[in-house]
């Protein structure tokens, strides 16, 4: 009961805060998940519309789960037990990611990139950049790290892992890098850590975590983005892509 209690106040929460960041930006002259003139001349793409789910789909299939749906101009998971990790149409080699997140109580979810098909779950070919509540999610990987891989220095004030995330109900804005000389991990403009895929080092750490039994996991230089969507409530806009050239 406590945890059905819990789960309604988060969802809640995201629906009250999506409505008011919303109003605010349109009485600011901004309008939520669009681009600007000078982002699409830059070669930006907007990967989410906010009215509906073109563009996504389950992993692995050709529709999507009613786990998730369009609430209030976000792309929300509200119903972990049936959504499943979504993936979007299209695929991405080196690219420039963008997008604000809003995480449910103890919430965990996640953004992989370069998933293909041919793994059992999207996990197993696509690294993932950790989202959380840092303060109540169970999992002790962070919000913003590389999931069982990279996590940021310590924070010279605590002594624990840098972390840069606003509290559950207030957005947190993404910024994820991958390319073939440098992939980088931003939160609400803090660099995390920064590091090449492939390398001496990444191998290493691979080989050394749970992945390293996974013989296709970070072995394509190109996939889909897949957002998590079977470990908690969570909300996503502003999603936007800048494909980098080879």
């Amino acid at each position: 009961m406590k945890q059905k209690y819990f789960a309604a106040l988060a969802l809640l929460a995201l629906t009250i805060t999506a409505c008011t960041t919303r109003d605010s930006a349109e009485a600011n002259g901004t309008k939520p998940n669009t681009l600007t003139a000078r982002e699409k001349a830059a070669g930006w793409i907007l990967l989410f519309n906010g009215e509906n789910l073109n563009g996504w789909h389950n992993f692995k299939s050709d529709t999507i789960r009613p786990g998730w749906q369009v609430k209030d101009g976000t792309l929300a998971c509200v119903d972990p037990k049936n959504a499943g990790d979504i993936v979007t149409a299209e695929k991405f080699a080196g690219f420039e990611l963008e997008l604000e997140y809003n995480i449910s109580h103890a919430g965990n979810s996640g953004i992989m990139y370069h998933v293909t098909d041919e793994g059992s779950a999207a996990w197993a070919t696509g690294p993932e950049f950790q989202l959380e509540d840092n303060v109540e999610a169970h999992d002790p990987v962070r919000c913003g790290w590389l999931y069982a891989l990279y996590q940021p220095p310590a924070d010279p004030k605590t002594g624990k892992p840098l972390d840069a995330t606003k509290p559950v109900g207030e957005w947190n804005h993404v910024r994820l890098v991958i390319s073939p000389e440098k992939c980088e991990h931003v939160i609400n403009g803090v660099k995390y850590f920064d590091y090449v895929l492939g390398s001496e080092d990444f191998n290493n750490r691979v080989a050394k975590s749970k992945f390293g039994k996974m013989p296709l996991f970070a072995k394509s230089d190109r996939g889909y983005i897949a957002l998590q969507g079977d470990h908690g409530q969570v909300a996503f806009r502003n999603i936007k892509i800048r494909p980098l050239a080879k």
